[in-house]
């Protein structure tokens, strides 16, 4: 099976290219950060290099009620687009309730997608935002209304087209900080992306 690792940043995959290099079985792409740069990379990888798997690895924040800390690393069980929708006077409408889904089907498919491949145990869903959460408040409402437990900016993007092209796709992350109010001081970024990597690689090495 050729898998291909897409990583949003160089750093989030540097370990891995020195440890487990390209090959015929494995192969990277850096896609750049948010859904546009992921959905557009991950769309070229898969038509010109036509992998077997795609996998997500990079970092990412966990919601106040998640049961996750900092230095964790899980995968994803399924994936949500996390703003898509609209605003009302009574709250957030996702594209079910717009009647807009994002995949006609059928199945049809609205802000929850799927995942195929699972490296990890420790599977939870994800939540993929174009603009990353700041506040405790808002972090609280998008973990009530999603049900989800960890936030990203790329993940959602890539299962989507992974759905459209029939490639499994699979999301391996390390908590870098916890979502709430805006604190940079407090983020792991290096550790966390570095305990992703490494995580990645014991089941790329065994699988």
């Amino acid at each position: 099976m050729r898998v291909l690792v897409c990583t949003a940043t160089p750093l989030e995959s540097a370990w891995l290219r020195a440890e487990l290099p390209a090959g015929e079985s494995l192969d990277y792409a850096v896609t750049g950060v948010g859904p546009v740069n992921a959905a557009h990379a991950v769309t070229q990888a898969i038509i010109t290099r036509r992998p077997d798997a795609v996998v997500v690895c990079g970092i990412a924040g966990a919601y106040p009620s998640a049961g996750l800390t900092v230095g964790d690393v899980v995968c994803a069980s399924s994936e949500c687009y996390g703003d898509l929708g609209a605003q009302s006077p009574g709250g957030f409408l996702d594209m079910e309730a717009l009647g807009f889904p994002v995949i006609a089907g059928p199945p049809a498919y609205f802000n929850r997608l799927p995942l195929q491949v699972f490296p990890l145990p420790a599977c939870v869903p994800h939540v993929t935002v174009s603009t990353c959460t700041g506040t405790d408040a808002d972090a609280r409402s998008i973990e009530a209304r999603s049900g989800g437990a960890v936030e990203n900016m790329e993940g959602a993007a890539v299962a989507h087209v992974g759905l459209l092209h029939g490639v499994p796709v699979g999301q391996v992350r390390g908590i870098s900080n916890m979502v709430t109010t805006r604190n940079p001081r407090e983020w792991r970024i290096h550790d966390a992306a570095l305990a992703a990597q490494k995580a990645l690689a014991a089941w790329l090495t065994t699988r």
